[in-house]
């Protein structure tokens, strides 16, 4: 791997379980002994007590030898049964540890780099990835420990028993490791494919649900089959070549072994005749016995091959999202902000792009003074939106100081900065759970009566009481079964039970009818006393009392003051007042 192999880059993880994972490591190491034991036994009888005649004598007979075979049966049996249960556990709680990772990994990304992630690609390392890792340690990492001391503890055993015949039976092992090598590299390349066409697959269910809806409008259901076919095809394809090799590997694995079996009793039978070498017949029976079991293993590890390989390449995939440290921001370096800002925000000489490269802010410079109320207005990408995402900090500027009560944001905490701002989108995002639990998002210092004041003042509380159970009325996915201007509501009450010193609405009326806007103006008016209030509006008759009014063109301010002030201009703000 990139950065070490797969065992070092999950050994943080596996290390809380050590212990779990010893146990487990010395029950395979008991059942390993008690499967080597059966054969052994099995000569025994056959040398000992069919052919040689030799008389019973308590224990030291064929009763007291069926004793022990079924006591190193019985052994293995139950041994097997608590390691699969103490390796699940420990796989299950590695996984655990690992999705909360990557989870809080994703939560601490930036927006100018969550911008370059599709959500398919970031949902399939969180759950795809993670499940792939599942299959490794529930179904390979003992079971790999236990098939390779399998096989050391067989190939001991047959050269203690017949060091020729032993040799003989291991000249199979070099064919074995030539399919292995063979397929290798085939197998990992087609594994990479196939993660990358799961991302796109996960990536497009998302995006088309959430956009079933302008599909159906736009009855563009044939096409988007269509797109899907070609990934779905692609990715059936691709899957067909990781089964053709599983599908190669154990019958060629089976032929091998057949063929070493079928030299070894040719051998055995005839130094057996011969008398060659005083090959006895129960040796030869165990080695037969041995032989399996020493292909048992090899083959099973054979199978297991796909499933590294593809936990390899699930592994690079999280890892090369988690080793992405530069790209991470930490929300609470800075210094803290203590008390409750006033709401002062002045942006001075401020250039930002999104790339580095086209500016869409610039030299931006103004003041908002504590308590005022400033618009914002101008055509569609003049750089009203970004001026929200920068007083947030959720992207950082090229040039130029913004600052919070006289203090450049860039020095404060990201956590508490963000706590004294409350931004209300035109587009609302609610979460499954009840409404209660969508107005706190978590906050246990909001009380209920602080919810019902918020929900309350934004006119919310009118369609509430309606619903049966009220606040605790269940939310599903995004909100979808309220209206847009009900969902718009629940967002300001969000806002206001978090009691910010700067309220932000951007475009936040555009999807409320005109009663309850009205409304809504009435409650903001009443919400802006101790508040700065910053609005993006395209409807230009809420910004009218608003104190100051900036008109943006083309990443710059070009016109600023009141109402009145602007249209006595009668420059660009007129203009769009007319076209109103």
């Amino acid at each position: 791997m990139r950065k070490g192999s797969m065992t070092a880059r999950l050994w943080p993880f596996l290390r809380p379980q050590l212990g779990l994972l010893l146990l487990c490591c010395a029950m395979v190491l008991v059942v390993n002994l008690s499967e080597l034991a059966k054969p052994y036994i099995l000569e025994i009888v056959i040398d000992r007590y069919l052919v040689a005649g030799r008389p019973d004598n308590g224990l030291d007979s064929v009763w007291g030898m069926g004793l022990a075979f079924l006591l190193c049966a019985g052994l293995s049996s139950g041994l097997n049964v608590l390691e699969a249960v103490a390796v699940n556990r420990m796989g299950q709680s590695v996984l655990m540890d690992i999705r909360r990772m990557v989870f809080r990994h994703i939560q601490h990304m930036p927006m100018r780099i969550l911008d370059r992630f599709s959500s398919g690609r970031l949902i399939t390392r969180a759950t795809n990835d993670v499940e792939t890792l599942n299959e490794l340690f529930s179904d390979v990492l003992v079971n790999l420990f236990k098939d390779i001391f399998m096989l050391i503890g067989i190939v001991v055993t047959m050269l203690m028993m017949d060091w020729q015949l032993a040799l003989l039976a291991f000249t199979g092992v070099p064919f074995v490791f030539l399919v292995t090598f063979i397929v290798r590299g085939k197998l990992r390349r087609n594994f990479v494919v196939v993660k990358a066409l799961i991302s796109r697959i996960n990536g497009f269910f998302a995006e088309n649900i959430s956009g079933m809806r302008l599909v159906q409008i736009f009855r563009r259901e044939r096409q988007k089959l269509k797109e899907f076919d070609e990934m779905n095809d692609a990715y059936y394809a691709s899957t067909l070549v990781q089964v053709r090799m599983n599908s190669f590997m154990r019958p060629v694995m089976e032929v091998i072994n057949a063929l070493v079996i079928a030299l070894l009793v040719w051998f055995g039978c005839r130094s057996i005749g011969l008398n060659a070498s005083g090959l006895e017949i129960g040796v030869l029976y165990a080695f037969t016995n041995y032989i399996r079991q020493f292909f048992e293993p090899i083959n099973d590890l054979a199978e297991k091959y796909a499933t590294i390989q593809s936990a390899v390449v699930s592994t690079e995939r999280i890892y090369e999202l988690l080793d992405d440290k530069a790209n991470l921001e930490d929300l609470n370096q800075g210094e803290p902000i203590a008390a409750r800002p006033q709401g002062k925000i002045e942006f001075q000489h401020v250039w930002f792009a999104y790339d580095d490269v086209n500016f869409v802010l610039r030299d931006v410079s103004f003041t908002i003074q504590a308590g005022q109320s400033a618009a914002f207005v101008g055509a569609t990408g003049a750089g009203k939106t970004t001026i929200i995402s920068l007083v947030s900090r959720f992207y950082e500027i090229q040039k130029g100081k913004i600052l919070l009560d006289g203090v450049d944001i860039s020095t404060l905490s990201k956590r508490t900065l963000r706590r004294h701002i409350a931004v209300v989108l035109q587009d609302v995002f609610l979460f499954s759970g009840t409404i209660a639990e969508n107005v706190r998002l978590g906050d246990e210092e909001i009380s209920d009566r602080e919810i019902d004041e918020a929900l309350r003042l934004t006119c919310a509380a009118e369609f509430i009481k309606e619903l049966p159970g009220g606040m605790d009325y269940p939310v599903t996915e995004r909100g979808s079964t309220f209206s847009a201007g009900q969902r718009q509501l629940l967002s300001f009450a969000r806002a206001i039970a978090h009691d910010p010193a700067v309220f932000v609405l951007d475009e936040a009326t555009a999807s409320i009818d005109t009663k309850t806007e009205q409304l809504i103006q009435q409650s903001v008016k009443n919400l802006s006393v101790g508040r700065t209030m910053i609005i993006i509006a395209h409807r230009l008759s809420t910004i009218r009392d608003c104190d100051t009014i900036f008109v943006m063109s083309a990443g710059r301010i070009v016109e600023s003051g009141n109402h009145d002030d602007l249209m006595a201009q009668n420059g660009l703000y007129a203009a769009l007042q007319s076209k109103a």
